[in-house]
Order: C-alpha cells, then structure tokens, then sequence
C-alpha cells in the first residue's frame, strides 16, 4: 500500500503535463513551466534506467555463471527502457510544436 502524500509533498507537486500541447508561447511563466514539466519527466526517466541497471548489475554478480538465466527479466526491462531514456531536452518539441503565425 502506498503512502500517503502529505500536504507539503502536493503542494511542490506539479501539475503541469510534460508537454506543449495548448500553451500560450507568449505567457512566459506558462512556457517555462512546460519546458521545465518536460525536462523533468526525461530526467525522471533516465534515473529509472539507472535503477534498473543496477539492479541488473546485482543480479549479474549475485547469479554469477547462471546470470543469463537468472536476469533476464531485468535485462530486457533494461533494454526497453534503454530506447527511450535519452535527454533530449525541449527545444526540438517546443519547435515543432509552436503554432504559426
């Protein structure tokens, strides 16, 4: 069962979506919020991949000559989340998706 989130964790909570999607480019605040929703969301990403990695690298000494066998549910969660932990930042996002005028 999960703990409860206390009323100072939700306040810094945010409640912005990782995304561009209906943002006013010229409400600065608004913008830098997005920019920031999506930077954390890679970095949130890339941290899970570390985690798994080294759990992998446990399970890899642990298991020893029978690692193949043993790991390999942790290895191909690895190599899944692999493909899509890159930080790429948000200007190619904010780019592509900024309305023309």
């Amino acid at each position: 069962m999960p703990a409860p989130e206390s009323a100072a964790f939700l306040a810094k909570k945010p409640s912005v979506p990782p995304t561009f999607d209906g943002v006013d480019y010229d409400d600065t605040k608004a913008l830098k919020a997005a920019q920031d929703a999506i930077l954390r969301e890679q970095w949130i990403k890339s941290m899970m991949v570390r985690l798994v990695r080294e759990e992998l690298g446990k399970c890899y000494y642990r298991e020893g000559v029978n690692h193949l066998e043993k790991c390999t549910d942790l290895r191909e969660k690895y190599l899944d989340l692999l493909k899509h932990s890159k930080i790429k930042g948000y200007l190619f996002a904010q780019h592509t998706q900024q309305p023309q005028k």
